[in-house]
């Protein structure tokens, strides 16, 4: 390491703010003298976690900038992408170690480029969810703007792939169902991601997949002063005209999910990944991706539906939401996991379920009672209305939370109990169970929420009562009946 002596670097590393004071004496006492070869002296930094290689291939190259952001010491890189290259750091006083993103020198100069990647930045920090890697400050100081993140250990997408070769259908199912969690809590909030690609999804050591860089891909080319070409972008653009979509149409995300799912399952991407502009915008790109199943044919069928559905060309045949998608990766993982049956066996299910429970029909109420059901899924309101009309209650199924409401408003003695499933529909169901609360006719009306596990940051919103309680999902038919019955004989009394 030849140009700088050993007294120079550790100056240099202290006029920089990577050593202090004590670090020198503890440093030269440790040798016992300044005359110590360079490389002696590095070693000796490395063992005692004093620097990192990074911070010594920076100082070697006599840079003397770069080594903070803010309050966050970078440790070393771990990506580089078009626009932003991200740094793992740690903050100089808590030791909390985060994710630096850093937008690139040659954008900054750009108006655009930095109020776009700033925006990103803020929408990220409004997004607290499981699945997605949140964003904890917006920065911009001395010309250089970066965002920190929640760093997490782990891996992208890409790398646990490429290590494994594929993976096993059920531990695939289980990422997309993280994955798709996160894009349904985004979609509710009013959020596309508009990039998603393997590098964007992370896999922390646990297992657990996390979304990152919401609408980075925005920054298209003919935003950057460079035109270097933001590839995802560009497929984006090509899906929707090869389907006959308009630009920007949230049901582009449900397409690229589907590829992350073949991607995990095969082992490579779906579609050809060529550099030329006018060939990337092709439609046979599209047109040629083999079916899962024809690549693998041990892709189990409840698996290879999902894929298919969600990489139709035409964005009509596609999921319309995350929540639609989801609910299928949850019938695929049950049944890869040997804890569903198949849909046909849907029905059988429920009466059985039924029997065990003790709860048919001569366990009726005596006076048959109605209960409404906001309820978006087609198949969940099959189960609804089989699993409550077992137990002699008549049952009313509304897709609409609003409709609901005015149904209710019109004709109030419908039904005796609601219950309203916000698994599909998010927000709005909640503002419908509150409504109900507030409505000066329907107040005392018992009513149900259900919140699946990953909605729980819909909680905060919800205004209970004696008669209008939460249950998280899942829950049984059995528990659900005795939870109406509860209801609607507390309110008879009342």
């Amino acid at each position: 390491m030849p140009g700088l002596t050993a007294s120079e670097f550790t100056d240099a590393a202290f006029d920089v703010g990577l050593l202090s004071e004590r670090d020198l004496r503890e440093i030269w006492a440790h040798f016992g003298s300044h005359a110590v070869g360079l490389d002696a002296l590095v070693q000796h930094l490395l063992r005692r976690g004093l620097l990192t290689n990074y911070q010594i291939d920076l100082l070697l190259k006599g840079k003397r900038t770069g080594f903070f952001y803010g309050d966050y010491k970078v440790l070393y890189m771990v990506g580089a992408g078009t626009f932003a290259r991200v740094f793992r750091a740690v903050h100089r006083s808590s030791g909390q170690v985060v994710a630096i993103k850093v937008l690139r020198q040659r954008f900054s100069d750009s108006e655009k480029m930095v109020s776009r990647f700033l925006r990103e930045g803020e929408i990220g920090m409004t997004l607290q969810h499981p699945n997605i890697v949140p964003v904890y400050e917006v920065n911009s100081m001395a010309g250089t703007h970066f965002l920190v993140m929640e760093f997490v250990e782990g891996s992208t997408l890409r790398d646990f792939v490429k290590a494994r070769k594929k993976v096993d259908p059920l531990q695939a199912t289980k990422l997309m169902i993280d994955i798709t969690q996160g894009l349904r809590y985004a979609f509710e909030r009013g959020v596309s991601h508009r990039d998603l690609k393997m590098t964007n999804v992370l896999v922390s050591a646990k297992g657990q997949a996390k979304l990152v860089d919401f609408g980075l891909a925005g920054m298209e080319e003919d935003e950057s002063p460079d035109r270097t070409l933001n590839m995802r972008a560009l497929d984006y653009l090509a899906l929707e005209m090869a389907g006959g979509a308009q630009k920007g149409d949230l049901r582009s995300d449900i397409y690229f999910l589907g590829c992350i799912y073949y991607n995990m399952l095969i082992g490579r991407w779906p579609l050809s990944e060529p550099r030329d502009r006018n060939q990337r915008l092709g439609k046979r790109r599209f047109i040629e991706v083999l079916p899962v199943q024809d690549v693998d044919k041990s892709i189990p069928r409840c698996v290879a539906v999902v894929v298919n559905k969600a990489m139709q060309l035409n964005p009509d045949r596609r999921y319309q939401t995350p929540s639609e998608m989801l609910f299928d990766l949850g019938l695929a993982h049950r049944e890869l996991s040997g804890e569903a049956v198949e849909e046909r066996q849907l029905a059988a299910r429920i009466e059985e379920q039924a029997v065990q429970e003790g709860t048919t029909a001569e366990a009726a109420p005596a006076k048959q009672l109605g209960v409404l059901v906001v309820e978006a899924n087609i198949k969940m309101q099959d189960i609804f209305r089989e699993g409550l009309k077992r137990a002699g209650y008549r049952v009313l199924i509304v897709s609409d939370p609003q409709r609901a409401l005015e149904r209710l408003a019109f004709e109030p003695g419908v039904a005796q109990c609601v219950i309203v499933n916000a698994q599909d529909i998010g927000q709005p169901a909640v503002e419908a169970f509150n409504r109900l609360g507030e409505h000066e006719s329907l107040a005392g009306k018992p009513a149900i929420l259900l919140v699946d596990e990953s909605q729980t940051y819909l909680l905060d919103d919800v205004k209970t009562g004696p008669n209008r309680v939460v249950h998280t999902l899942p829950i049984t038919l059995g528990k659900l009946r005795s939870l109406v019955a509860q209801l609607t004989e507390a309110a008879a009394t009342s």
